[in-house]
């Protein structure tokens, strides 16, 4: 269960405390005795960033913020203290606890707080008898104390919510989530926060001919879907929408490629780019971004049964193109290939798609980096990579040069679905290319999503890689066309 977040005016001497330090002087407000006082000054004097005083009736944590590095890097040492810190608060099994600076740069609290909700995160539904870690339970209030903005507040709010439902949709098995489930959990979504939605079911997605997203399909017993998400306030800034697609392959045996040895663990999760578009319309919608936004999600599982498709086949997209089969677990940017295409009908000023699309992204840049890949205006990736800096959803740029075209040729198509073993995250993408008639931002989060163990506050098994980015970035957006306007 998510804390709840109050504003509080002032702390008093009973309640436990987490203080975010600038410097080393020990604010009077914390009220520490002179034995605590003598003890945290030598900790400080020890260099120790995180210290804990342990007293009969509360507990005080002082966090020393790190000097001499970047900005953005002293923000993010701020939210992986927290989940350092997450282990021992839920030890002490504290109701409430207040989070409050004493001379941090503006944002500390914001930052901290945000680490601290993301870093105690867990899925326990189908938990029928409690462990022993469940005995304890973290607060169930955050209380914060400073110069605080209420947008701020309100955004990490709306944020922290949305990657918790969204890490909720990614961790569901495939017999309690499949697409059709997915479809309901997006539309219920859209109801909660104000965003509509259109569910396009198998007999719609047959007349519009969308071809990669049916033969994936064709060897599942449950038929596609195709959600259409849309926020479009009345007070909207960009004259053509952005429109952001998500792969949504509920589960992933590989077709009649099928998975060897333990790849096909976690591919339940193969759907968190459709969980984290419709994460970044759920934010969006609940502040009111006032900018026109589209999301398509094409969804299905890909699995080896009845008339599953097959190598070799050649199969007609939902532009007309053909293409031919070269690897039925290259699924994902068949269905994401038609999503493309169908954003053409919205004369869009951008397309994002996002997707756990290729290990050759995961073996390029490991946990470490969101994989991209583009044709669209330079500003667009100068604000993504800024905003991947502030929220530490860092992103690595891979070419698009025409000559990795030329792997995708066929002789019997007009192109394949996959090329050689080299450079297989940019082929991915050079594919997709091939669907946008207009401006495109690709971005493959295989390596940065499919964490087998924790990344910090990113935690394992599926932590909504790039919802936190993609929400900055449209705001972002949002704030450059007020300027201007």
């Amino acid at each position: 269960m998510k804390p709840e977040i109050q504003r509080i005016s002032q702390i008093s001497s009973h309640q436990s405390v987490i203080c975010i330090m600038g410097d080393d002087q020990i604010p009077k407000r914390l009220k520490l005795t002179k034995q605590e006082n003598d003890f945290a000054q030598n900790q400080l004097q020890a260099k120790e960033e995180c210290i804990f005083i342990n007293s009969y009736n509360r507990s005080v944590y002082l966090i020393r913020l790190k000097e001499a590095i970047a900005h953005y890097k002293v923000r993010e040492e701020l939210r992986r203290n927290a989940y350092n810190l997450r282990k021992l608060i839920k030890e002490n099994n504290y109701s409430e606890l207040v989070i409050t600076s004493e001379n941090a740069y503006k944002g500390a609290i914001e930052d901290f707080t945000e680490g601290l909700l993301l870093s105690f995160y867990s899925f326990d539904k189908y938990k029928t008898k409690p462990g022993k870690d469940d005995k304890k339970s973290y607060p169930g209030k955050l209380l914060l104390q400073g110069d605080l903005e209420d947008t701020e507040i309100k955004w990490i709010i709306d944020l922290t919510d949305a990657v918790y439902f969204t890490r909720d949709r990614i961790k569901e098995p495939v017999n309690k989530l499949n697409a059709s489930a997915l479809a309901e959990e997006i539309k219920k979504t859209g109801d909660s926060a104000g965003f509509k939605v259109e569910i396009l079911t198998k007999g719609k997605i047959e007349a519009l001919k969308m071809g990669g997203l049916l033969a994936v399909n064709k060897g599942s017993v449950d038929p596609p879907v195709f959600c259409i998400l849309e926020w479009h306030p009345a007070n909207c800034l960009n004259k053509n929408p952005i429109v952001l697609v998500g792969k949504g392959i509920v589960y992933d045996t590989g077709g009649l490629n099928i998975k060897t040895g333990d790849f096909m663990a976690g591919m339940n999760g193969d759907m968190a780019g459709a969980a984290t578009v419709t994460g970044v319309l759920y934010i969006v919608a609940k502040t009111g971004l006032p900018l026109h936004i589209i999301g398509l999600i094409p969804s299905t599982d890909n699995r080896p049964g009845g008339n599953a498709y097959t190598q070799g086949d050649i199969i007609t997209m939902y532009n007309k193109m053909t293409v031919e089969i070269g690897n039925t677990d290259a699924e994902g940017r068949l269905i994401l290939a038609d999503a493309i295409s169908y954003a053409s009908k919205y004369s869009p000023e951008l397309i994002i798609d996002i997707a756990t699309l290729t290990g050759s992204a995961a073996m390029t840049f490991g946990n470490q980096a969101i994989a991209v890949m583009t044709n669209a205006d330079r500003k667009y990736i100068k604000l993504l990579e800024e905003c991947g800096n502030d929220v530490y959803e860092r992103i690595a740029e891979l070419p698009l040069w025409d000559e990795y075209g030329e792997s995708l040729k066929s002789d019997v198509a007009d192109l394949r679905n996959i090329g050689g073993r080299e450079a297989g995250a940019i082929i991915a993408g050079k594919f997709l290319e091939r669907f946008a008639e207009f401006p495109l931002i690709h971005m493959d989060i295989a390596g940065t999503e499919m964490l087998k163990k924790d990344d910090y506050y990113r935690l394992k098994s599926g932590p909504a890689s790039g919802l936190r980015l993609l929400s900055t970035f449209l705001r972002r957006v949002a704030a450059d066309y007020s300027e201007k306007k």
